[in-house]
């Protein structure tokens, strides 16, 4: 199964990474709810998240707490969101939503609309706040 995940991580398909390593990708979401709005995946093809092997469902998590505390240094908000969905799309991915109401992690909700150049500098700025 080729998704537009595994797409991305080929680079088939231009991604506003926030975060990369041998194992892991995160990027921005470009339909987000809101500015900040990170998907976290696994290179590995896997459709539902608990179909990962313990190690690299252990490590995506603790490869996403990364990411989300680099998201709330970055995007003015309470606190970052996890949701795990994995309708959308056949590859296992972690949701990373800004909030600062219950009310933001509405996905049947409006979508946040972003300039390619805010998407750009928002990328960035994340990711330059990362530590691994």
């Amino acid at each position: 199964m080729s998704t537009v995940f595994s797409k991305i991580i080929s680079g088939e398909i231009p991604a506003y990474k926030v975060a990369e390593n041998d194992h892991f990708l995160a990027f921005l979401d470009v339909n987000p709810l809101c500015a900040g709005h990170t998907l976290v995946i696994p290179k590995q093809e896997v459709d539902w998240i608990f179909d990962l092997e313990d190690q690299m469902f252990s490590d995506l998590h603790l490869f996403a707490k990364k990411v989300a505390l680099a998201i709330k240094a970055t995007v003015p908000c309470i606190k970052v969101g996890v949701a795990v969905i994995g309708l959308e799309v056949p590859h296992a991915h972690i949701h990373l939503v800004p909030m600062n109401a219950i009310a933001d992690l509405n996905f049947a909700g409006p979508r946040a609309q972003l300039s390619p150049e805010e998407f750009s500098l928002l990328a960035e700025r994340i990711a330059a706040k990362i530590v691994f």
